[in-house]
């Protein structure tokens, strides 16, 4: 089944792939308002339902497994819906495994390190995805169309001179493979937004009283540096689209269609992880059988750690010591305990678990008692299955009896009102 969903998966999210080795063109090669002829709107809803699903499905093992962790690289240009696609997708995680990181304009503590240092102090833990909203591919972006942020980074002069930035890709690459082989997967997405959805979204951003806040003039100026930004990052995919941390680019004119690419490449990556839920061994499956004993004995009605608490001992002690003689796996004993589990036995049953035990001609350990714990629960239910059907009688009689007080006293009332 996962084979198939990956499958569908890597069908889908294959034409936003940068291919790695090849150059490529921004504004020729992707297309910001593509949107797949076999996708419409009314299905998106439900696609990213399906995802945010698999997501959290695969969240929960990748925690549990505790032995890879995902970073989401998320770069895109202003008002191209980068927290929108964060809050949508990831809606149904589990919010302790799932950190978020956003990187403003360095500290002074920031600056007296190399460039790479702050973002590495924010990396995921193992089983954990973090999500850098903007990410250490700014310092070859906006550092690269703002000389003068590169001059505020105190290098020596060497370092800022010819091939700073092939440099840099080649730092970012080493980096980046050094987290891939060290068990930390990397999702690198582009969301890849026109000039002009951009303009319209910052006229609603002015325009509605409760966007204004997302908006700064700074914001504005910056478009004068549009086809810097796109030969930037034109130059950054074909650099950096590896064999180990290959380049999306998301179309994002249609927040929906880009909703759903990001989800379905998340969904990917964590299924080709395949995270399992750890096995436990024979050993501890045994010790979680017994511990389960104890907890069921303590609602036997004895006080826990006396008369209920010795009795759930001396049953797990036999089922131990017959596990013991009769060599069977800790699987069939978690089947007899399950089986007692489920009853209300008293302490004298279970305490009489047991007397077979280590007899090579008799059953395991307490398999000759279970029929009669059984029973005693069957009896416990019956009465309270009788006891239900009994009030509901009781219910129903009672309801009959305020009904016919109530047509006498009409009766009556009607009486009086005639002779009057």
């Amino acid at each position: 089944m996962a084979d198939k969903r990956a499958q569908h998966l890597r069908q889908f999210v294959a034409p936003f792939q940068v291919p790695p080795g090849k150059k490529v063109r921004l504004a020729r090669d992707f297309d910001p308002g593509y949107t797949a002829d076999f996708v419409h709107r009314d299905d998106a809803i439900e696609f990213l339902q399906h995802g945010v699903q698999l997501l959290a499905e695969y969240q929960e093992r990748l925690a549990a497994q505790d032995k890879w962790g995902v970073l989401v690289c998320l770069q895109a240009l202003d008002a191209a819906g980068k927290d929108g696609t964060i809050r949508h997708v990831m809606s149904g995680v589990n919010p302790q495994g799932v950190h978020v990181q956003s990187f403003k304009v360095p500290s002074a503590e920031e600056i007296d390190h190399n460039y790479l240092w702050r973002y590495s102090l924010d990396l995921p833990a193992r089983g954990e995805i973090g999500i850098y909203n903007r990410s250490h591919y700014e310092e070859v972006l906006v550092v690269r169309v703002h000389p003068e942020l590169l001059e505020r980074q105190r290098l020596p002069k060497q370092a800022r001179g010819n091939g700073v930035w092939r440099r840099r890709y080649r730092d970012i690459n080493a980096w980046e493979q050094h987290l891939t082989d060290n068990g930390f997967r990397i999702v690198k997405l582009f969301l890849n937004v026109s000039k002009e959805e951009q303009r319209e979204r910052f006229l609603k951003r002015i325009d509605d009283p409760n966007k204004n806040w997302k908006f700064s003039d700074g914001d504005a100026r910056e478009r004068e540096h549009w086809d810097a930004y796109q030969k930037a990052l034109s130059e950054m995919l074909s650099a950096t689209s590896t064999e180990w941390a290959p380049w999306y680019v998301i179309p994002g004119d249609h927040k929906w269609f880009a909703r759903m690419c990001v989800s379905a490449i998340l969904a990917l990556t964590l299924i080709d992880i395949d995270p399992r839920f750890p096995v436990v061994d024979d050993a501890k499956r045994q010790e979680l059988a017994q511990a389960r004993l104890r907890l069921m004995a303590e609602g036997l009605g004895g006080k826990p750690g006396q008369e209920a608490a010795s009795a759930a001992e001396r049953l797990a002690a036999t089922v131990a010591a017959s596990a013991s003689a009769k060599k069977v796996d800790a699987d069939t004993v978690g089947a007899w305990t399950a089986k007692s589990g489920a009853t209300g036995a008293g302490e004298d049953e279970l305490a009489a678990c047991g007397e077979g035990a280590g007899r090579d001609d008799s059953p395991p350990a307490c398999e000759v008692h279970m029929d009669a714990i059984v029973r005693t629960e069957k009896r416990r239910k019956a009465r309270e299955k009788a006891e239900k059907k009994s009030k509901k009688a009781l219910r129903k009689a009672a309801k009959k009896a305020r009904k016919a007080e109530k047509e006498i006293r009409e009766v009556e009332a009607e009486a009086a009102k005639s002779e009057g």
